[in-house]
């Protein structure tokens, strides 16, 4: 079976009604390790493991946003969590494949050894990322929405077919697609899915050397 086939046959997440405490309990009570969501109202378990595509373009715009600052903003302090739990206790909580703290006041983990970021202690982060393999429809809509109402300056939705769909945060509290990173400083979004693109000719780290290319 191909890897098209497999992932046709992937059952969709659902998200569940549940409370808080309902959350906090799934969240503390599992022996396994799990990426969870709660908008308030409902619970998103994600189980499953990363396949090939989602893991290579994960790291692969870890490399490129690494680059990118270098080059572009040497100075800038960068701190990436990606997949971490961010938490607004009693409200809200999401485990983005993407975090990204842009100068100060990025995380430290504390004394009581959390293994979250806890939104009550810390400030919000620049810019967080989904890498959409099976979960595209999830991450424009249900995700979308808590990252709005959590506050989140800059949402990007990465799919692994091709698209890199970038949303900044507006004063009436929704989102509007933008054709360059405001937390990034000019990182154009079109330059992103050229190198996305690439990623069907060549590994990851080679895209990103010709991505380094481009900014030279």
């Amino acid at each position: 079976m191909n890897a098209s086939s497999q992932s046709s046959m992937l059952i969709p997440l659902r998200w569940q009604p549940a409370s808080w405490d309902d959350y906090a309990r799934q969240r503390d009570n599992s022996a396994e390790r799990l990426r969870l969501y709660f908008n308030g109202q409902a619970v998103l378990v994600d189980m499953g493991s990363e396949g090939i595509d989602h893991a290579s373009v994960s790291d692969l715009f870890l490399l490129l946003i690494y680059i990118w600052v270098k080059r572009m903003q040497p100075d800038l302090a960068v701190g990436s969590f990606g997949r971490c739990l961010l938490e607004k206790p009693g409200q809200k909580a999401a485990s983005p494949d993407l975090v990204l703290y842009l100068g100060a006041g990025i995380p430290r983990r504390d004394d009581a050894k959390l293994r979250r970021v806890d939104l009550s202690q810390w400030r919000l982060p620049d810019l967080v990322g989904e890498i959409a393999d099976t979960t595209l429809a999830s991450d424009l809509d249900e995700k979308k929405r808590l990252y709005a109402a959590l506050g989140i300056p800059e949402y990007w939705v990465i799919d692994v077919r091709g698209r890199v769909m970038a949303f900044r945060l507006q004063p009436d509290g929704q989102y509007c697609q933008c054709a360059e990173s405001v937390a990034l400083m000019g990182l154009s979004i079109d330059l992103l899915e050229q190198a996305l693109a690439r990623l069907a000719e060549m590994p990851n780290f080679a895209v990103a050397n010709w991505f380094e290319q481009m900014l030279a």
